[in-house]
């Protein structure tokens, strides 16, 4: 399985989430509604945050890191797009960050969760997408993949 979020399956969760609210409200089970409330979300955050241990026993294999073998400054601006509900987003996200400590490009992170006509215009479908000036990597990528991505979008030629 590819080390990604479609767009449609985050939608789908957020679906299921608001179909429990309105099923257990219809039924009149508001103590339901409040459990509900309580327990969706904190069962998707249980999911992204245990993510990288459980990864590869769900079907996405492993998500571990690989360091850049080198990394040097370079001016880009870097653009993440992320979705709400993603366990991808956060890893990625998380890599940027400490990329730019060392790289000290610009960083941008927008959430599509919310954005359709952005995702129609970008022609997002999955998450997270990184956009490095024409160049662009969709999915889970490592420190390496990542430090090589905005390397070559910012036109550093390699060592």
């Amino acid at each position: 399985m590819k080390q990604q979020c479609p767009m449609a399956f985050i939608y789908l969760s957020w679906a299921i989430l608001v179909a429990g609210l309105v099923f257990f409200a219809l039924k009149g089970d508001y103590a339901f509604v409040g459990l509900w409330l309580v327990v969706a979300p904190l069962a998707l955050w249980a999911y992204i945050r245990f993510f990288p241990a459980i990864s590869r026993y769900i079907g996405y294999g492993r998500v571990d890191d690989q360091s850049p073998q080198a990394v040097s400054q370079v001016s880009a601006k870097v653009t993440l797009y992320t979705a709400l509900g993603c366990p991808f987003c956060p890893l990625v996200k998380r890599r940027l960050l400490a990329l730019q400590m060392e790289m000290g490009f610009n960083l941008e992170e927008v959430d599509v969760t919310l954005k359709p006509d952005l995702l129609i215009a970008k022609g997002i479908h999955a998450v997270p997408v990184i956009e490095v000036g024409e160049q662009r990597l969709v999915g889970h990528a490592t420190s390496e993949q990542l430090a090589n991505l905005i390397r070559n979008g910012a036109g550093v030629l390699p060592d």
